[in-house]
């Protein structure tokens, strides 16, 4: 074979195998653009799903701050409710602008917060609502990236939506000490009475006796100390402070007394108690923290290690003067 002739096949050879090349490239190059395309296409949707989400979640919470308005009687706390709602509202035009959708509210959060305001009052409501938009936050999270405004909005919102609720003037705050005191000397003096009785009296009807006695005696005690000490302040709510101090403590031995009152195994009734105590305690300081901004875990195990220490060493007592006594 000539050699010109091994020279044009082994051109034709590298030719062919360059263009193989060549395609191969060609063809990573459109499957890394399409794979590209799809992954943008994801970001996409991603960002219009969390725009989405904080555009319905602030429109949500215009309307729950003027429902909340609306039904307010104080007329200081209603303006505070209707300047929040309307900087919601400005953030929910903000996000329709970009999102170019019509959304609406999210009704079973508006109605879950008036419930919780008519219960536990406006502050409980609204900050606890505030603590539970994870869902919010993680979408402005992602937001941050691609708009800066977002950023700015998001800390704003925080910053101001705070310092107007902590203007809101409710009552139920304003005697939170008497109803502090109230609750935290019947649940410490009550638990610890009824964990001696029990094992100094044995019968629950005896206990339950000796228990109402003691609750509504300390109760009228609590109050009427209650409402000196405001008087010698000059403080013009001493009479109000003293009924929630004295109503507070009433409930607490009610549902306290109560399982001697239904049961006649008298430790039954006992370990039902300290768990009620418990309950209680646990329910009251979360409304605290919540309202407050008060740390819960501390404050819970604080207020439960007193109540429950001091019916443990009752208990003790009790059981020495039965045996001392020979009761």
């Amino acid at each position: 074979m000539k050699p010109s002739v091994k020279k044009d096949k082994k051109l034709e050879l590298e030719e062919k195998m360059n263009k193989e090349i060549e395609q191969e490239l060609d063809q990573e190059d459109k499957n890394e653009e399409k794979f590209q395309q799809e992954i943008d296409r994801e970001i996409d949707e991603e960002i219009k799903k969390a725009a989405l989400t904080v555009q319905r979640n602030e429109l949500t919470e215009y309307y729950v701050y003027h429902r909340l308005a609306e039904i307010c009687k104080n007329p200081h706390n209603a303006e505070v409710l209707r300047t929040i709602g309307d900087e919601e509202l400005a953030h929910s035009k903000y996000w329709k602008e970009k999102t170019g959708v019509e959304i609406k509210p999210n009704r079973f959060m508006i109605f879950k917060s008036i419930l919780k305001s008519r219960f536990f009052g406006l502050t409980f409501a609204l900050k606890h609502m505030e603590k539970g938009e994870n869902k919010a936050q993680k979408a402005y999270g992602i937001l941050i990236d691609y708009f800066p405004e977002a950023k700015t909005i998001r800390d704003d919102e925080a910053a101001h939506e705070n310092k107007l609720i902590n203007m809101l003037d409710e009552e139920k705050l304003q005697y939170v000490g008497s109803i502090v005191l109230g609750l935290g000397d019947a649940l410490v003096e009550l638990t610890g009475a009824l964990a001696g009785f029990t094992l100094a009296l044995g019968e629950t009807k005896i206990i339950s006796i000796a228990g109402i006695v003691t609750g509504v005696s300390a109760a009228f005690s609590m109050a009427a100390s209650d409402y000196l000490a405001k008087r010698a302040e000059n403080d013009p709510r001493a009479a109000r402070s003293a009924l929630y101090t004295g109503m507070t403590y009433i409930i607490t031995v009610v549902l306290l007394i109560l399982p001697f009152l239904l049961l006649s195994n008298s430790f039954i009734a006992l370990a039902i108690t300290l768990s009620t105590a418990v309950l209680i305690i646990y329910l009251f300081t979360y409304y605290l923290s919540v309202a407050r901004d008060l740390n819960f875990i501390r404050r819970f195990l604080e207020m439960a290690i007193i109540s429950l220490g001091v019916a443990a060493l009752s208990f003790v007592v009790g059981y020495i003067l039965k045996i001392a006594l020979d009761v």
